[in-house]
């Protein structure tokens, strides 16, 4: 696929959702992350299940080989995770920020990390109420494993930052 079929690929996907207006941290990190309901090494060899969960929140037991889980224990996870990121990212952002941007925050936090989150430049330019468009470029820097670029990253970074601009 060329570039330019990926970005108009991407931009309708976006407009779709702005269009629909209900864009959910949920749904962005599902659509995202897939669903495996068996254990794996993700792109940067962290031992990951269900939609991107790297430990049980319920218990802080991480996730190691052979694993396996149901969807529902999947899912439960997910919202468990989102939750728990959305608690924790609400004390770091010292700024009112719509749905929408924080859907967009939270599909990021949940990807990165809430440290790398934390110690992160776009967080520090939105609690400084920085130009929006500056922060929002932020998104696109968090495209990479071990220092090289990740198509799927990518793609997931123009969404958020789409997202986090409407």
């Amino acid at each position: 696929m060329t570039p330019t079929k990926k970005y108009i690929i991407i931009g309708a996907i976006v407009l779709l959702l702005l269009i629909s207006k209900k864009v959910s941290a949920l749904k962005l990190i599902a659509d995202f992350e897939g669903l495996r309901l068996k254990s794996y090494q993700d792109t940067g060899g962290i031992w990951t299940i269900g939609y991107g969960s790297t430990k049980n929140p319920f218990t802080g037991q991480s996730v190691k080989p052979g694993d396996v889980i149901t969807k529902e224990t999947a899912l439960s996870w997910l919202k468990k995770d989102i939750e728990q990121r959305q608690l924790a990212i609400s004390k770091l952002i010292k700024v009112p920020v719509n749905n929408n941007q924080l859907a967009a925050l939270t599909s990021l936090a949940y990807n990165i990390g809430l440290g790398a989150f934390q110690l992160s430049t776009l967080l520090r330019l939105l609690n400084q109420k920085a130009d929006k468009i500056a922060i929002a470029d932020q998104f696109l820097r968090w495209n990479k494993v071990k220092g090289v670029e990740v198509k799927g990253l990518t793609n997931r970074r123009i969404l958020e930052r789409e997202l986090f601009l409407t």
